[in-house]
């Protein structure tokens, strides 16, 4: 198992979904621990279970600082306790944009409804008065935006016959529980898993002109070029034995990739059969992988192969 992530849990009240992921975290095989509970309410009740758990916690009141002064002081705290994730747990607090874009795909809520229904506040008296057949909550992703950000799970809840929005909110409680612990789990295990780099990386690869997906024995890949057209990238698999879930591009020849290898050997390797002709493995299952980087090479990789019809205005720009 990869080292386990770092999460900050932020609240506000009680902190029983804080509670929830911090005894998740407990588990031997969680990829996850909890490194500080922070909280702009110096007497929320959470940090008193957290303290008494031994986990660090940070208070600052916001009443009287200006919201990005507060957002600031937390973050600061944050880091320095080496979050490298934050989970919202009923932090009763809009996050300024700038914030929120710093930590984009790396904070997550739990909201008590099935988004997109229901955003913001009186979610469960909200389904009651609509009739709805269910009710529940939802893990997502936090954007600028309150309660939009991308889903990453969900729980329905029945609503039962004289069901008002106490006795709601204590059945979806129960599921809240159970839900946040595995989507953050999802979340800080996706940069290893392959299902999760082959999404990514086709996504840049398919942005290429004329760019296809097309199997090569059996793993994917993709080609450039129509029908006759020439492959740019492969994905690795820790195929041949090689513990690297990577994606394979091409360098100017084994030369260069010996370079790469040497002077980058945690990013780079040398693939079996693929790098007897110079195709260089891009290691993606590690952390703090720079997309921009992969970006480049599956840009440069694609250059190589693709009809001089879809590159004679890059090599023209390349002039100037």
């Amino acid at each position: 198992m990869p080292i386990r992530a770092k999460v900050a849990v932020l609240i506000s009240g009680t902190g029983s979904n804080m509670a929830a992921l911090l005894y998740a975290s407990r588990r031997d095989d969680c990829p996850y621990e909890i490194v500080l509970v922070g909280s702009n309410d110096p007497e929320a009740g959470g940090l008193a279970l957290a303290k008494a758990e031994g986990i660090a916690t940070f208070a600052l009141p916001h009443k009287g600082m200006k919201r990005a002064e507060h957002d600031a002081a937390m973050e600061r705290a944050v880091l320095d306790a080496g979050a490298q994730y934050i989970a919202l747990a009923g932090y009763m607090r809009i996050l300024s944009p700038e914030f929120v874009s710093r930590w984009e795909g790396r904070m997550l809520n739990i909201h008590p409804s099935l988004l997109p229904k229901y955003k913001g506040l009186d979610t469960h008296a909200r389904a009651i008065e609509a009739g709805d057949s269910h009710a529940g909550c939802s893990v997502h992703l936090v954007t600028a935006e309150l309660d939009d950000g991308p889903v990453l799970g969900q729980t329905p809840v029945a609503v039962v016959p004289g069901d008002t929005p106490a006795t709601l909110a204590g059945r979806v409680l129960f599921a809240e529980h159970q839900l946040y612990s595995r989507m953050l789990e999802k979340l800080v295990t996706r940069p290893f898993r392959a299902d999760w780099l082959l999404e990514r990386v086709g996504e840049i690869a398919l942005a290429l002109p004329e760019a296809e997906p097309r199997d090569s024995h059996g793993a994917p890949g993709w080609r450039t070029g129509g029908k006759s057209g020439k492959f740019f990238a492969y994905f690795n698999d820790q195929h041949h034995g090689e513990p690297h879930i990577a994606v394979l591009v091409k360098t100017d020849g084994p030369d260069e990739l010996a370079a790469l290898v040497e002077r980058d050997p945690d990013i780079w390797f040398r693939p079996a059969y693929y790098g007897a002709s110079g195709w260089a493995g891009l290691i993606l299952n590690r952390p703090g992988v720079d997309w921009d980087h992969v970006n480049h090479w599956l840009m440069r990789s694609w250059r190589q192969v693709a009809p001089k019809r879809l590159t004679r205005f890059m090599d023209a720009a390349d002039e100037f």
